[in-house]
């Protein structure tokens, strides 16, 4: 079987993906984002123009509704925009954009070596796919990461957190509004939660990529790891067990 590269599987995708460009109008028309439709249009090109010019791990369905929640929160809220998980700096290049937009920074965390060791490969997802988690997979180098945001999206925006999460993360404080983590593995979640989490402001949101992950589902659904990691109740989500992007809510304060 031929090999189809990469930015022409992309193309055939959008051709077929009629979801995407629902959500892309649906993102443009709505009435309940107060960002002018102009921006919105601006955005929703740019999407497309950076996942045809960088491989991304998300639908643009998915990140039109990571990008309607940002919009969303209201200017007079502090806190910054964070990404944990860079991949090749597709995401954090449309995060980027959408930083600039709303007069926020954007801090992406990201060790920048790929995947740590684990033993979660071989799981099947709900999608019915088999899960490879290979060391030093899905791994975007520092430079290349960087060079693509600075290339497709606002690199001046953005701080780059070089290392592990457990290393980084542990450091930051500044509250968030919206985070968006795609990390794969369970012990990646964990410390994301952990760190991330109680660092939403009210009402923020934090939206994990890996909803289809039964180990990561696990954790995302487990009470005792709410009650006793994090010291609170399971919080709300949208969209748990049965897509990829889940949607965790901070309703507590």
């Amino acid at each position: 079987m031929p090999i189809i590269p990469w930015r022409l599987r992309y193309l055939l995708t959008c051709l077929g993906r009629t979801r995407d460009w629902r959500s892309a109008l649906f993102f443009i028309a709505r009435a309940d984002v107060p960002v002018s439709r102009a921006a919105r249009l601006r955005f929703a090109l740019d999407a497309y123009r950076i996942s045809a010019a960088i491989w991304c791990a998300h639908t643009e369905d998915e990140m039109f509704e990571v990008a309607t929640a940002i919009l969303k929160v209201p200017r007079s809220v502090q806190g910054i925009i964070a990404e944990a998980g860079c991949y090749k700096g597709g995401s954090t290049a449309k995060l980027s954009l959408l930083a600039r937009l709303t007069g926020r920074r954007l801090v992406a965390y990201d060790s920048f070596e790929g995947l740590p060791d684990n033993d979660e490969s071989g799981q099947t997802s709900i999608l019915g796919e088999t899960a490879t988690f290979a060391r030093g997979a899905y791994k975007g180098t520092y430079d290349e990461v960087v060079g693509n945001v600075g290339r497709c999206g606002d690199a001046s925006v953005c701080r780059f957190a070089k290392g592990w999460f457990e290393d980084t993360m542990p450091h930051d404080s500044e509250p968030v509004v919206v985070a968006f983590v795609d990390v794969d593995l369970t012990t990646s979640t964990r410390t994301c939660l952990k760190y991330l989490f109680p660092r939403l402001a009210r009402g923020g949101v934090l939206f994990s990529q890996d909803g289809h992950l039964p180990m990561v589902i696990d954790v995302l659904d487990d009470d005792a790891f709410w009650e006793r990691e994090m010291g609170r109740a399971k919080p709300p989500m949208v969209g748990l067990r049965t897509r990829k992007l889940v949607q965790i809510r901070n309703d507590s304060r």
